[in-house]
């Protein structure tokens, strides 16, 4: 192994990916129906230190890098997963404002981060088109999982959609970190001139 340069940062990008990757993938097999609800017990603490932690990790990286959008995106996906695992550590801790929240309440949360990533998705337009894919699919989802609060059937096509998504991220994610190290392009991410 050769000597890293200890004045770059490397590209946290592999990492930020693979959190969110991961526990996107996890969470929808959940949604999908694919694996019993009571998975969820295992899925939140891996949400909050991979898809949460480990990522806005990441986005600390970029903004040292300078790079606004991983900056802001890594961050905020991070943030998001950490929020979720609390919120179901609580539910399933019995703690009644968590319980009771109705599902119209949820809706309006993921409709909101549906707003985020649709304005991130516009912004990644100038970016590997693997990266756009990511955040269309992922637009996608966050509005297919607010109307799947009042519809069961469209909370479990969200799922699947939801693998699909963590799927284009883990390609993506695979992308940067085998590109990186090959210092060749192995896995075509699309980018843009």
């Amino acid at each position: 192994m050769s000597e890293p340069n200890r004045n770059v940062l490397a590209n946290p990008g592999a990492l930020g990916l693979g959190g969110f990757a991961l526990s996107t993938f996890i969470l929808n097999i959940v949604n999908a129906g694919l694996v019993d609800a009571g998975t969820i017990g295992i899925v939140m603490p891996i949400a909050m230190l991979y898809g949460g932690l480990a990522q806005f990790m990441a986005g600390m990286w970029d903004v040292r890098r300078g790079d606004i959008f991983g900056a802001t995106c890594f961050s905020s996906f991070g943030a998001f997963w950490m929020g979720l695992a609390l919120f179901f550590f609580f539910k399933l801790a019995g703690v009644q404002a968590f319980v009771d929240v109705p599902p119209a309440g949820i809706a309006v949360v993921l409709i909101a981060w549906g707003i985020f990533t649709g304005y991130a998705t516009i912004a990644s337009l100038k970016l590997p088109k693997a990266v756009t894919w990511v955040f269309v699919t992922l637009t996608i989802l966050f509005f297919l999982l607010a109307i799947g609060e009042f519809s069961p059937i469209v909370h479990k096509i969200a799922g699947y959609e939801g693998i699909l998504c963590a799927l284009v991220a883990w390609y993506t994610s695979a992308g940067i970190l085998i590109n990186t190290v090959h210092g060749r392009t192995i896995f075509p991410l699309g980018e843009r001139e």
